[in-house]
Formats: structure tokens, sequence, C-alpha cells
């Protein structure tokens, strides 16, 4: 019904950027709620970035000054952009979304995730 279908993620140095996106498509009447999660190997999977269908956003505080969460509400598009990379950013990034569907149910669905390797 929906496919949540992240890209972006690569092989970088510290230091550097990348920028992640997430399309949503599918049976989609609107999307609320949109946000980034990462999970690193042996760790929980922890929220990096989150932004309401408003545009109001929060950032975990590892992450904050660094990277920025944005959406195309006409594009059911989310996209992080990741800058001043470090090692400890290494991690499977997930997109998730709280959907309201065209037969007005409502879903949170997960992406597959993205790998985001970040070397010293």
């Amino acid at each position: 019904q929906v496919q949540l279908v992240e890209s972006g993620g690569d092989l970088v140095q510290a230091g550097g950027s990348l920028r992640l996106s997430c399309v949503a498509s599918g049976s989609i009447f609107s999307i609320d709620a949109m946000g980034w999660y990462r999970q690193a190997p042996g760790k929980q999977r922890e929220l990096v970035a989150g932004i309401t269908s408003g545009g109001s956003t929060n950032y975990a505080d590892s992450v904050k000054g660094r990277f920025t969460i944005s959406r195309d509400n006409a594009k059911n598009t989310v996209y992080l952009q990741m800058n001043s990379l470090k090692p400890e950013d290494t991690a499977v990034y997930y997109c998730d979304a709280e959907i309201l569907l065209i037969s007005r149910s409502r879903i949170h669905h997960w992406g597959q995730g993205t790998q985001v390797t970040v070397s010293s």
C-alpha cells in the first residue's frame, strides 16, 4: 500500500557532507510527521530529527547545528542534510512517517534504511 524509499547513503570522510532523501508513495492522502532515525551496530535505534507537516523541527543533541531536516509536501519527500560528519554518525539511517491513507486509516511506516559510513 505504502512505500518509503531512502537514498543518498554513502561512504564519506570525516568533515564531509551527505544529503539523504526519503520518498513516500502509494495510497497516501496526507502525511503528518516525518523523521529520520539511525541505528549503529550493537546500539538501539535513535531519533535523529523530526519534522511536522507544518515544518516544525526537532533534533537530537548530537546532531544539532550539523544536520538539517526538511520536507517537500508536494513530493511526499523528506530530506536530511548532514554536514561536518563524524565517525560516530556511522549507522543505517531510516525514515519514518505518520500517514493518512486514502482509506482514512492512519499508519506509521518505516523505510528500509540507507547506510552512512564516515571514515576517520
